[in-house]
Order: structure tokens, then sequence, then C-alpha cells
């Protein structure tokens, strides 16, 4: 299939998608409105052709040529012309008016569902996607929702209307020749329209990549904006954006120069069909066949059918556009979330918090297994750790735990429940994740804390606070817990942002707590501190902590020692090091170099 066929059935893919949003089910208020909306769109359409034929007469009463049927005098004519377009423009304000809420109703929908399914995506497609990008698609394919049920159904089906009428009048009171100068013309224009429009269209498309791959760099380059100025790399950055949107400058020139080119080709086209038509006219005026009014009628038409006309290029090549942009956005849509809920799928009972592996396979690539046969048990309020060196599988554990993947042999329980068989949702509502490096949203502290519960109350919230050890640190900041933390919790230092993660997970009160590496990159000193609350965080819970340094994992129930995907060795700190194997080899390795940065 060549990329134009391609387009096409993505073209006609996408207006079957959208057309529903006219005649939904269930709603016969978006019914109503669709058909007012069309009965005054044909209501302007006629008295917009009737209007030239008033002003016909008008003309020919003011010249003597002949009297009007209507015999309103010339004055009275005039008047007529004049309510006949006032009419006519107000049918068509009121169906902009009465469709607005179609467009709207059938744009939140889409977004919705455009918002909710990229949720559902797997954190494999997300990690694969630049956050700008995807925010770009997702904004161009919202809007061309209102654009394309508007023209579709206000401009493309009005014009051929409007066309076949005004053809009809020419023949009827002219003759052939009239249709065929009309005909031919418009046949040419919309073949010249269509041909340059399918070109602009790769151009815009050009434009569109450009566009995301500017933008992208734009988001990557401030959200490592820290990053930026470690490295001075401020006028590198700029340098970087800069060629981007030099490219952006070239395909928006071409775009431009061929828009140029369109509008011109489009006039003359007119311009030769109106002169044409005119010329005819002339001629018969001239042999007494037609009256002046009759001339004047012909370029009332011909000026009439050109005005939508002139927009054709710009409506076929937006049309054309919008439905690139939604396809794009329902390409996204079409992604099959990695993991889905069973058919029949139960919420999960969590009684005990008792985690189970068992003979756990997994590899983000099927030919690199991560995992290789993990089994390990973690009973009710138990805190085992897992440790060992980079790459040897422990935040895949986590992972898998949280149900980001799926494993690929073997089985992770819960209470004896396969997390396989439950709902997601009730599994993520079990497990409260402390990860490495805490993200805030861009509001307050009391928001970030209250988003471990929705509709937690103030003293939840001042509770969770304290028993994370950041009340008093909350209370010294000038506006207190309404402090805005900033893009990613910048403002915060990052044992701050760790606390108020560990309030977050508090407020949750999930009954298995995973520690992915929480204190990993802080501080000794404010290691040390957050440790205190991480303990207080996991009394009475289950707990799995995946740990780099040893020191902070010694008083755990249990410690797995992982490496290359499999299970070492596994016990208490102190049977380990008695062992004197893989952990007590790290744990003497961690201590020399602790030693030697304190001397």
């Amino acid at each position: 299939m060549t990329l134009q066929q391609q387009e096409r059935a993505s073209g006609w893919r996408t207006i079957k998608r959208v057309m529903p949003a006219l005649w939904p089910e269930g709603e016969a208020w978006v019914k109503r409105r669709v058909v007012i909306a069309m009965l005054a769109l044909f209501l302007s359409k006629l008295i917009a052709v009737y209007t030239p034929l008033i002003y016909r007469d008008a003309v020919n009463a003011l010249s003597g040529d002949g009297v009007s049927d209507l015999a309103l005098g010339a004055i009275g004519l005039t008047v007529a012309y004049g309510m006949a377009r006032i009419f006519s423009n107000g049918f068509q304000q009121l169906r902009d008016a009465v469709f607005a809420a179609v467009a709207q109703r059938a744009l939140r929908k889409l977004a919705l569902e455009t918002f909710s399914h990229i949720h559902k995506l797997s954190m494999r497609y997300h990690i694969t996607r630049k956050t700008g990008g995807l925010s770009r698609i997702i904004e161009r394919g919202v809007k061309g929702v209102e654009f394309l049920l508007r023209f579709l159904l206000f401009s493309i089906g009005p014009l051929i209307l409007e066309l076949a009428l005004v053809a009809g009048i020419f023949f009827v009171l002219f003759d052939v020749w009239y249709l065929a100068v009309v005909v031919v013309t418009v046949a040419l224009y919309v073949w010249f329209t269509f041909t340059i429009t399918e070109w602009r269209v790769r151009l815009r498309r050009e434009m569109n990549d450009r566009d995301t791959d500017a933008n992208q760099k734009a988001v990557d380059s401030l959200l490592n904006f820290e990053t930026v100025k470690y490295f001075g790399a401020e006028r590198r950055e700029a340098m970087r954006y800069d060629t981007a949107m030099a490219g952006y400058e070239t395909a928006a020139i071409k775009t431009a120069s061929s828009l140029s080119f369109l509008n011109f080709g489009q006039s003359l086209l007119i311009t030769l069909g109106l002169i044409s038509v005119m010329v005819l006219a002339a001629m018969g005026v001239q042999r007494g066949e037609l009256t002046v009014g009759d001339f004047v009628m012909v370029n009332a038409y011909m000026i009439q059918i050109t005005m939508p006309l002139n927009f054709l290029g710009t409506v076929y090549r937006e049309i054309r556009q919008s439905l690139v942009d939604m396809g794009e956005m329902f390409d996204l849509l079409g992604q099959p979330p990695e993991i889905e809920d069973k058919a029949g799928a139960k919420d999960i009972q969590v009684s005990r918090g008792e985690v189970v592996f068992e003979d756990v396979h997994f590899g983000y690539d099927p030919k690199r297994p991560i995992l290789k046969g993990v089994s390990l048990r973690v009973a009710q309020g138990e805190t085992i750790a897992i440790v060992g060196p980079s790459g040897s599988g422990k935040s895949t554990i986590g992972r898998l735990l949280f149900r980001f993947y799926d494993v690929q042999s073997g089985r992770i329980s819960l209470d004896g429940q396969d997390l396989r068989d439950v709902t997601q949702e009730s599994l993520h509502g079990a497990i409260g994740v402390v990860p490495q490096d805490t993200v805030l949203f861009n509001d307050t502290i009391r928001y970030n804390i209250a988003y471990g519960r929705d509709g937690a109350g103030d003293d939840e919230i001042i509770a969770a606070a304290k028993a994370a050890q950041i009340h008093s640190f909350i209370l010294s900041l000038p506006d207190g817990y309404d402090t805005t933390v900033g893009e990613r919790g910048l403002k915060l230092s990052g044992g701050e942002k760790q606390r108020v993660g560990i309030a977050r997970t508090l407020l949750k009160n999930p009954p298995v707590l995973l520690l992915d590496e929480a204190t990993s990159a802080l501080d000794t000193e404010t290691e040390r501190d957050i440790q205190s609350a991480l303990r207080q965080a996991g009394e009475g819970r289950t707990v799995i902590t995946i740990a780099h340094r040893l020191s902070t994992i010694a008083d755990a129930d249990t410690i797995i020692v992982l490496e290359d995907g499999v299970v070492a060795e596994q016990g208490t700190h102190e049977a380990l090091l008695l062992r004197k194997g893989r952990y007590a080899s790290l744990w003497a390795r961690q201590n020399a170099e602790e030693e030697e940065g304190a001397a």
C-alpha cells in the first residue's frame, strides 16, 4: 500500500471514528441540535441563492428594463434584498451557535478518552516516548475534532448544495453555455486546489515534524535545567534548539510560498470563469435577450459561489491536516495496553500482606533475561531487603510487584492471589512505593501529600507529615502547607522531597510498602534522618526494601542478595557476614569506600 493509500485509509478511519459524535445513541439533545443546525443551514442557503434574483429585479426596476413579479418597486426590492442578506447571515450564526455544544461535547469526550488511554499504556511505552512530542500529538488531534466536524458539515456539503442550485438557475434562466462555463471553472478550480493542497499537506507534515522536534528539545532541556547549568551548556542547548528551529523555518517558508502559488492559481481560474460568464451575459444584453438586471445577477451569482470556493483550498488543507493530526491521535488510542485486567478480574483482598515470588523469569527484551528463576517469600509484617550490583534485577522486582510488567514465567502472589488475576487498580491501592527520586506536582505541599488518598482531610495530612518527620519544616515555611513546590518539586531539597513522598505514601496507608532505593540519592546525614521516618512508616506493614547502601538494611529480617538475575544468598545480616560470601564482600567493600571517603 502506497503512502497516499495509507493516508486515505487513515482518513476514512478517522472520519468513521468522529461521525458518531453527530448522532450518539441515548443523547437526544445532541440529535436535536444537529437537526436544528442542518435546518438553519438549508434555510440560509436557500435565501442566499434567491437573493441575487431580488437584486436583479431591483436593478431592472431602477433601469426600467422590466417589472418585478413581486411588484414591490425599486425601494421595496432593495429593502427585501437587504432583509434576505440579514436572514441568510442570521441563519448561519444560529447554525454555529446551536452546533457549538455538539462540537465541544465531541472534543471533550475524545480528549478524555485519549488522556485516560495514555494512563493505561505500559511503562515500556512511556519510557520510549518523549513527553513533549506526545503532548503535541494530543493537542493537535483534539483541536482537529471541532474543525473536522464543523467544516465537513458546514463547508463541503453546503458548498456542493449552493453550486448545484446556482448551476440549475443558470441552466433554467439562461442556456447550457452558462452551465458549461460554471461546471468547467469549478472542476478546474477543484482539481487545481486539491492537487496543490496535497503537495502542501506533505510540506505541512514536514513542518509539523520539525515543530515537534523543536518542542521536544525545548521541553527536554527545560526539564533538565539543573544539568544544563552544571555543565555550562546554555549556549550548547540554545544552538541545539536553534538548529531544530532552523529546520522548522525552512519548512515554514516552503509552506508559505506554496500558499502564495495556490492563492494566485485559484484567483486566475475564478477570474477567467467570471470573465467568460460576464462576456456571455454582456453579449445577451447587447442582443436584447437579457436585461441589465440579468447581467448584474450573473455577476452576483459568480461572486457568491467564488467566495466559498476561495476558502476551499484552506478548508481542504485544514481537513486533510486535521485528518493527519487526528490519525496520529487515533493511532495513539489504538496502542493496546501491554498490561490489562483479565475478564472478570476481582479486587485483591489483603489481610496479611504476604508476598511470594515463585520461579520468576523476566526480561525487558526476550533476548536479554533479567530475572532467571527468582523465588522469595515475604511474610506478614516482615521486612526484607534486596541488594546486589547494578543490573542484577533489584528494581525489576519492584516493577513486577507493582505490575508495570507481567512475568514471562513463574508467579507473583499477594496473600495467595496471583497478581494477574486481580484488578490493577486494587493492586496499586494495596502497595505503597517510595522511589529513589520522588517527583512532585507543581502545586502546594498540601496537594502533594493529599495525593496519597483522594478526599483526605487536613488532620490526616498533618498526621502523615508528622509521621514522615516533615511537619515542623513545613510550618517553618512562610506559606506553610500552601507552599508551592515548583516543577517536579525543584524548590525543595532531596531530603525534603523524600519526606513529602513518604508522607504521601503513609497517607495512602497501604499494607505492603516498597522502598525502591529510597535514600540512595541522599547524603549520609539526611539518609539517617529519612531512615527513622522509613522505619516508622514500615511498622505493621510488609516491607520490601531495594537498597544500594548496605548500612541502611542491616536490621532487615531477611536480606536477599541478587546476582546476575538469581538469588545468590539470603539470610540475616549477621548470618551473611559469617558466611563470608558475596554479601560479606559487598559489605567490606562499602565500608572501605566509606572509610576512604571520610579520610
